[in-house]
């Protein structure tokens, strides 16, 4: 926008400027004709007038002819100077335009002129029998490299990365920064090999993947590249470069640090991932998310002990949806924090008029491990259902101890001065599990699932477990077992020291109604111990009717 505005205004004074010189041209061939003509008669006079043949030179002809040189030469000058002028104007033109279409961080074309260098390498490409490809390429950890260096060298790092990708392409191609730490490159290739593509981007990802020299250290980023190709149902440039960068987001998905072809399927996968998304919205104003149970039992005395709480989502249009389907959708998209909040308040409300023995065990997702305030906002729900904070266990994963230990050790103090218990959830399957036990205070370690169930046929899940409940019972932390499917293991557990487990062998997750049938059964809801015999009778029949 901003070239158009400067050629707007450079093309109607250059215009302006033309006509004057072309007017001034003709003024001083005019001149010249006057001054040959007035000049060829002063000097006849003048000679005549010398040798004493004639009369003197007439005054009126010589200022004539000097008035007729004096207009020459300031024509003359007038023109050389709007000579110049117009020389100038044309280097701002063109200063302008570059600008317009280049990055000057890089020097490579920006996202404006992306779209319009690809239709025209594409088609000069088919009038040579070739065909294109897009590779739409994001930096895997620039963010950190700006967050922690500072953006001076964040920028010398996106220099020489553009200076890599210069060296790797083929000089044909068309390379360009489309914002922040995402760049676009179209390249020629023949139709029958499309393995070069493949070549170039594999040498893409070695060559950024290299560590980049900076003042104090160096720092390595990584890429991940999204490749597409004209085909009979891509019709345009936009689409090719939306196919490449839903092929990125798939490299994303994948584990960065590679490349990945588009195909159909995948535009299929993003459709119903962002279809997917609109409903978690909706789903979250209209409150269809609820907490379901899973049953938490004492391995020594067979007695109920407490419920971790889990996600459900109970859609209208869908059914009963697993968390597994819709927390990575809602913790990419940051309404993880809302939803969950939203369920562990239910869960509370439900849970205060259980057992005062029963705990209950609630989830921590690693985005909310991100959130400063998430003490604050635990407490405050505690504060609001009136559920008593010693009975809360939240349970922590490895893997976001690992993302931010210093913020994690802040949240989880605070947590404990409010008597709050914190389980470490998922032990054995993150990088550094000793130091995070030695760095925060958990009052509980559970053991992943995926050991429990083959720890009875696979040597290496049974001796991890084995590991895992003896540094428990040294440290004189508790240690629950997750996965329990059989009762062989629970014999084996106990023998280990293992005092507490959970698992489908006690039953699938249950719902509100489902944990107060258990818990009545159980005697375990005091304040239906309250109520006459005839009345709770009365009132189970009024709630069996509202849920007919």
């Amino acid at each position: 926008m901003v070239s158009q505005q400067i050629s707007a205004e450079i093309y109607p004074e250059q215009t302006r400027r033309d006509g004057n010189g072309l007017l001034r041209g003709l003024i001083i061939f005019l001149a010249l004709i006057l001054f040959v003509i007035i000049g060829g008669q002063v000097g006849a006079q003048a000679v005549r007038s010398y040798w004493g043949s004639g009369e003197s030179t007439n005054q009126i002809m010589v200022t004539a002819l000097l008035l007729n040189m004096a207009l020459i030469l300031l024509t003359w000058r007038r023109t050389t100077a709007l000579s110049d002028d117009i020389h100038v104007y044309r280097q701002a033109e063109a200063r302008a335009q570059h600008l317009a279409i280049t990055d000057p961080l890089t020097n490579l074309f920006n996202r404006r002129a992306i779209k319009e260098k690809t239709a025209e390498l594409s088609a000069r490409a088919s009038r040579r029998g070739k065909s294109v490809a897009f590779l739409m390429i994001d930096l895997d950890g620039f963010k950190k490299v700006n967050d922690i260096y500072g953006h001076d060298c964040g920028d010398l790092l996106l220099r020489e990365i553009a200076d890599r990708m210069r060296d790797v392409v083929p000089p044909s191609s068309v390379l360009a920064r489309l914002g922040g730490d995402e760049f676009g490159i179209c390249v020629m290739f023949e139709p029958e090999y499309p393995e070069t593509i493949d070549q170039i981007a594999e040498e893409l990802v070695d060559a950024i993947a290299r560590p980049v020299p900076m003042s104090e250290s160096s720092q390595t980023v990584t890429a991940s590249i999204g490749i597409s190709r004209p085909e009979h149902d891509c019709d345009s440039i936009d689409m090719l470069m939306r196919r490449a960068d839903i092929a990125l987001y798939a490299a994303k998905k994948s584990g960065r640090n590679r490349y990945s072809w588009f195909d159909n399927g995948m535009e299929i996968e993003i459709r119903s991932r962002n279809s997917l998304e609109g409903d978690i919205r909706t789903a979250i104003a209209n409150d269809e998310f609820v907490p379901f149970f899973e049953q938490q039992i004492d391995l020594n005395t067979g007695e109920l002990v407490g419920f971790e709480m889990l996600a459900r989502w109970v859609s209208p249009v869908r059914g009963l949806i697993s968390p597994h389907d819709f927390i990575p959708v809602a913790e990419e998209t940051g309404m993880i924090g809302d939803l969950s909040m939203n369920i562990v308040r239910k869960a509370l409300l439900e849970a205060k008029n259980w057992d005062p023995k029963l705990t209950m065990s609630v989830n921590i997702s690693p985005v909310q491990l991100k959130d400063p305030w998430l003490s604050q906002k635990i407490v405050k729900i505690l504060v609001e259902t009136g559920f008593p904070a010693n009975r809360l266990e939240v349970e922590i994963t490895e893997s976001s101890l690992f993302q931010n230990l210093a913020l994690a050790q802040s949240i989880v103090g605070s947590l404990k001065n409010q008597g709050i218990r914190i389980a470490l959830d998922d032990f054995g399957t993150g990088y550094s599990s000793l130091v995070h036990l030695r760095a925060l205070p958990f009052d509980r370690i559970k053991i992943d699932r995926t050991f429990i169930t083959s720890m009875l046929d696979n040597a290496e899940s049974a001796a991890i477990v084995n590991a895992i409940a003896g540094l428990g019972l040294s440290l004189q932390v508790q240690v629950t077992a997750e996965g329990i499917e059989n009762e062989n293991v629970i014999a084996r557990l106990r023998e280990l020291g293992c005092g507490q487990g959970q698992g489908w062998l006690y039953g699938q997750p249950l719902n509100s109604d489902q944990v107060r049938t258990l818990l009545m059964k159980k005697d375990m809801l005091p304040h239906r111990r309250k109520i006459p015999a005839v009345e709770r009778e009365q009132e189970n029949q009024a709630a069996s009717r509202l849920a007919s």
